[in-house]
């Protein structure tokens, strides 16, 4: 069964983030999981995995770095492939073109990091009119600190993720959660 207005958004899923300093693998293994159900359950719903890049001028998201690939833990043939250099996928990549091409007015957003490009992305899709699944569990992220000293856990930054996210730029859902709203959606 297609799903032809739905589509699965991994975003800077990459081995571009192992080389960064604040890399930390507590939640890998969850993240890894989650994912991997969820890009394996859009693909036999046959909803279109689309993955997308970070490039820019930092060593380590250089294209001549070697490190823009996916993720070794994830297995993963997408359906189409962009780079960015912005924290919206929908800005100068090219995916905007792709999905209006391709009639997608659903997408389900996954990746790294979890209050950032992923955040953004959500955003900027709710503002041009997509409907957005936001699944935390298939995004990473990792601590941080606030300018006052205070550390927010990687846990503490999805709950405010979600916080600002829900009921005004997309729904916040589960892996189950999105696939089968793609399931009854595609019913309809």
């Amino acid at each position: 069964m297609s799903h032809a207005d739905i589509a699965l958004l991994v975003i800077d899923v990459q081995e571009s983030f192992r080389q960064r300093p604040y890399w930390r693998t507590d939640d890998l293994p969850d993240f890894v999981d989650r994912l991997q159900v969820l890009i394996d359950g859009a693909k036999a719903r046959g909803i279109p995995v689309v993955q997308i890049f970070h490039v820019d001028g930092d060593e380590h998201f250089s294209l001549s770095s070697g490190y823009v690939r996916k993720l070794e833990e994830i297995a993963l043939e997408a359906d189409a492939v962009f780079h960015k250099s912005r924290h919206s996928a929908l800005v100068g990549s090219g995916l905007d073109v792709w999905l209006v091409e391709n009639g997608i007015r659903k997408l389900i957003v996954s990746g790294i990091r979890t209050e950032q490009c992923c955040e953004t992305t959500t955003r900027h899709a709710s503002d041009l009119g997509y409907e957005v699944d936001y699944v935390t569990e298939a995004t990473l992220t990792f601590p941080m600190t606030h300018a006052s000293g205070t550390v927010f856990s990687a846990d503490d930054i999805k709950k405010r993720t979600e916080l600002v996210l829900s009921g005004r730029f997309a729904r916040i859902a589960t892996v189950e959660d999105a696939l089968a709203a793609a399931t009854t959606r595609s019913a309809a």
